[in-house]
């Protein structure tokens, strides 16, 4: 084999899982068609959840400075994001070209060999793994992998070659984005409603503007490439009266509000992370940082497959847990798309959740979901409130010295949290040494109402969701240990 994995695509999502499966210690090549960055801003925020995620891996220092903000949106309605208590806030002011710099820097110290200039071109299946072949300046190669997966985007040449089924609805609108230079423009970060349409406004790091614009009643145009200033500029100075047509446009694109989901993450030893898998109109950003999230679930998975670590079935939790996270992400983007696109005849269900978002419960589900704080994954069931949810920032006392639960996570193991000093319990989880750090920990002050009172003992997986928790899981401990990371040593 040329790589254990091949993945397609140097955006978020490729570029995070390449940096996962080298944590693991699985070699991973990285096909990208562009030779050099684009250093588009593109997506220009991370939200709670993925704040979270970059932090359980180290990487939040390396984003430079940006600042955070407790509020957020839902179609334009504000949210005080404030009532989720998490431990971060979202961050407003990191251009995608930064999280792709992070993330690359963070996969190539980790020994990921990341080929710019390698287009995708097409791929065989065999018994024990694929076969890719791959364009470049000087001619074809072909590459043997265990496994390929598409990090290749919206219109991914790998989800097409595989035949993976991609049903949903065509855009029937679209709108303008531009990221100018030169122009002073008030922010209006959830966006505003003028007689025509839809503006936005949010201030990006450099003194650059990002304007985005969609007019009411306006099909998607068909085009070969991104619009010319000119057409964003009209249309802003059409719903606002304001002429910035003497500003510098440093990136300008198109985008609609087509959503589509594959019926299935993985086909054999093809899989498929992030916009590959869905497209949807990018409110909020939650593109993004679902598709950094997806790799992030699927990279321990994967490792532990390669490693001989879990059996392959192990694969098929990517799919049963990610899918319903992008069903749902298709859900309230397509309500978001009626109550940001819609014109009059959206302005009374506007008004009804502008009024439904000061009950604190409703403020609270929406504020999770746009998140990403509200997964839930299933992990067989039992009465406590941690299960199948990412274990919240929890600082901890080890052997004396001051931790986290976050900190713990670094080097991407599983994590076996005796919280309550029981040697019976160190015991049962040995046999899986080898791949969980079984830690005996003194946790921080826990507020009554926390769903952390009264826990015992906690098992993480590698990405920080709780697989089994003492008490309150119907799954026994060396149950939970066997599902999630394998067959204990000596039974392999």
């Amino acid at each position: 084999m040329d790589a254990s994995v091949v993945v397609v695509g140097a955006g978020p999502a490729g570029l995070m899982l390449a940096g996962e499966l080298r944590l693991a210690g699985i070699d991973v090549t990285v096909l990208e068609r562009h030779a050099g960055r684009t250093g588009e801003s593109r997506g220009i925020g991370l939200t709670i959840g993925t704040m979270e995620v970059f932090d359980q891996r180290g990487l939040l220092r390396r984003l430079g400075d940006y600042e955070t903000s407790g509020m957020g949106h839902f179609g334009g309605i504000p949210l005080d994001m404030g009532v989720l208590g998490a431990f971060h806030e979202a961050a407003k002011t990191v251009p995608q070209s930064v999280t792709e710099e992070a993330l690359e820097a963070w996969a190539t110290e980790l020994g990921a060999d990341i080929r710019r200039g390698h287009a995708f071109v097409s791929y065989e299946e065999t018994g024990d793994g694929v076969t890719v072949t791959v364009r470049h300046e000087d001619g074809e190669d072909r590459l043997r992998a265990r496994y390929l997966v598409g990090c290749d985007g919206g219109r991914s040449t790998v989800r097409k070659q595989a035949g993976f089924d991609f049903p949903g609805t065509a855009a029937t609108t679209e709108m303008l984005l531009a990221d100018l230079r030169g122009v002073d423009l008030e922010p209006r970060m959830t966006g505003q409603h003028t007689d025509g349409g839809f503006v936005m406004v949010a201030k990006l790091p450099g003194g650059i503007h990002r304007i985005i614009v969609g007019e009411h009643g306006v099909p998607p145009r068909k085009r070969t490439g991104p619009p010319e200033f000119a057409e964003v500029a009209d249309v802003w100075k059409r719903l606002t009266g304001i002429d910035i047509g003497h500003a510098e446009p440093v990136w300008v694109s198109a985008f609609g509000n087509a959503s589509r989901q594959v019926t299935e993450y993985r086909r054999g030893r093809v899989l498929l992370a992030g916009d590959s898998a869905h497209v949807h109109l990018p409110a909020g950003g939650q593109g993004m940082n679902t598709s950094v999230q997806d790799s992030h679930n699927l990279g321990w998975k994967l490792a532990a497959v390669l490693r001989g670590d879990a059996p392959e079935e192990l694969l098929d939790t990517y799919h049963s847990e990610r899918h319903e996270v992008g069903r749902g992400l298709l859900a309230n983007t397509r309500a978001q798309s009626l109550l940001i696109l819609g014109g009059e005849e959206s302005v009374p269900l506007r008004d009804v959740l502008a009024e439904l978002v000061r009950i604190p419960g409703v403020s609270r589900h929406l504020a999770a979901k746009v998140s990403g704080l509200d997964i839930r994954y299933d992990m067989g069931g039992g009465s406590s409130p941690l299960l199948g949810r990412r274990l919240p920032h929890l600082p901890l006392t080890v052997e004396g010295r001051a931790t986290s639960s976050t900190e713990l996570l670094r080097t991407g193991r599983g994590v076996l949290l005796d919280l309550d000093d029981t040697a019976v319990l160190r015991r049962r989880a040995q046999p899986w040494r080898d791949r969980v750090d079984i830690v005996t920990a003194t946790p921080g002050d826990v507020p009554a109402d926390s769903p952390l009172a009264g826990a015992s003992a906690v098992l993480l997986r590698p990405d920080g969701y709780v697989a089994w928790a003492a008490p309150g899981s119907h799954l026994g401990l060396s149950g939970a240990l066997a599902r999630w990371f394998g067959p204990a040593l000596g039974q392999r």
